[in-house]
């Protein structure tokens, strides 16, 4: 199972993958859309 070229990069799964990808970009829409606040 290691060895398999399918296996995601870090996590243990695809889902577990993607929810880590979705929960990243959340956080940048937070941080930009605080930060453009901030300056305006």
């Amino acid at each position: 199972m290691a060895d398999d070229p399918e296996d995601p990069p870090i996590f243990r799964t695809w889902k577990q993958f993607y929810l880590f990808v979705v929960m990243w970009l959340l956080v940048l829409i937070i941080v930009f859309y605080l930060f453009t606040q901030y300056f305006s």
